[in-house]
């Protein structure tokens, strides 16, 4: 089977200057790799006429098909259309279908309509006319040099649209496509090195058309399988075949596949055992409650959480002795135990989570160096501690901290 190969050429200055973020081209590199379509390349170029015609030309000489983003509005830098039309030697001619959608819509919103407005209903002859339902610049579909290309908005809602409703349709007519199967199995406390030892064996098994890809992130690892070959049925099967092999070497370690956050198995985990949290964060300063909110439903586990920052407020809330903060600080292992137990208290919760640190850059000591961090997660009957030696960074050292945190109470689930 031919593999279909596509590039991404996202367009606009705004994109090379950093001032806004190139999600487009990530989403549609997904969404391609789910239909079996390999992208060989993802192209940023500015408002540039040169750049902007070099990139055509390159694009064409690589891929299948050649989708194109930005550059579609009615002022003077937005150059896409314009250079299409002299890339393929054809003039912008008036698409009266184009001219009343576009008109249409100003329409329905009751505003006026200018003359450079009604300009986006004029498109190079060449194209085939592809409606955006929900915005103003219309989606131009070419068939010119053996290729594919589609060019559209660069407004993220308006291209998902474009993408979802006919790219990806239009892709399936037009190619025999492979089946692509992926699963993700998410695992957290282990690094890259480790886990890659500890399935070594089961990996260097793994059948020629399945393959593992390893994905790091801040305090988790992904392992993603991807099955490829014609039947979606038979493949699901022969990779749930694959983890259910894998899974008991590494079961301490996951918590969930595919797209399920550390906090959201947390939160099936509080609500399947009916049990509830409260929160002391010191150095992390509410960002673990932060991710604890973001699930839908944690009203139903969450009971509350308090930032103490001073120790007035760690012995006066907490009820943390002076002698404890006097004798080992802040950040000890001492500390962060009875301000666990002092949340829970407080909250009436079955699980008290606590976190003191030095998250810097500034504060540290020869005894306690910047990224030092006492956790500790305080269940009925008993305390699990832990300390962490994490980096200069200050924020990576909170969003680290939160990962321990959470899967700290993971690992106490067992002992509840």
């Amino acid at each position: 089977m031919k593999t279909v190969k596509a590039e991404i050429i996202a367009i606009g200055d705004e994109l090379l200057y950093g001032q806004i973020i190139d999600t487009n081209s990530h989403w549609i590199s997904q969404e391609l790799d789910l239909i079996g379509v390999r992208v060989v390349r993802r192209t940023t170029v500015g408002d540039n006429r040169d750049d902007i015609l070099e990139a055509f030309s390159k694009a064409e000489q690589r891929a299948d098909i050649v989708l194109i983003t930005g550059g579609l509005g009615p002022t003077q830098d937005d150059l896409t259309k314009p250079l299409m039309a002299e890339y393929f030697n054809c003039p912008i001619v008036e698409f009266p279908e184009a001219v009343e959608a576009v008109t249409s819509f100003f329409q329905r919103r009751g505003r006026e309509i200018t003359p450079l407005n009604i300009l986006q209903g004029h498109l190079p002859s060449c194209c085939t006319y592809v409606p955006n339902e929900v915005g103003t610049a219309p989606g131009m579909w070419f068939e010119e040099n053996n290729t594919y290309w589609m060019s559209m908005p660069g407004v993220p809602h308006e291209m998902k649209k474009l993408m979802t409703d006919f790219v990806i349709p239009k892709l399936a007519e037009l190619f025999k496509l492979p089946v692509i199967v992926h699963q993700v199995i998410k695992t957290v406390g282990i690094g890259e090195s480790w886990l890659a030892d500890l399935i070594r064996d089961w990996e260097n098994a793994l059948p020629s058309h399945i393959k593992l890809a390893y994905l790091p992130s801040l305090g988790h690892v992904k392992l993603r399988l991807t099955g490829f070959g014609d039947d979606q049925v038979l493949l699901k099967k022969e990779i749930q075949n694959q983890i259910d092999l894998v899974y008991p070497l590494i079961k301490d370690y996951i918590y969930g596949y595919n797209d399920e956050s550390l906090e959201s198995a947390i939160g099936k985990l509080l609500k399947k055992s009916n049990k509830t949290l409260a929160l002391a964060e010191s150095c992390t300063g509410g960002y673990i409650s932060h991710l604890v909110t973001s699930i839908s439903g944690s009203s139903a586990y969450f009971q509350g959480a308090l930032v103490p920052y001073h120790n007035q407020f760690k012995h006066e809330i907490l009820g943390v002795s002076n002698a404890t903060l006097e004798e080992f600080g802040a950040v000890s292992e001492q500390t962060v135990v009875e301000m666990s137990k002092g949340i829970k208290n407080l909250f009436q919760s079955d699980f008290g989570l606590a976190s003191s640190g030095i998250a810097g850059p500034d504060g540290g000591t020869e005894a306690k160096p910047v990224g030092t961090i006492w956790i500790a997660c305080a269940g009925d009957g008993f305390v699990e501690t832990k300390k962490l030696q994490l980096t200069q960074d200050r924020l990576l050292n909170i969003q680290l901290t939160a990962v321990a945190v959470l899967n700290l109470l993971r690992i106490c689930f067992s002992k509840k």
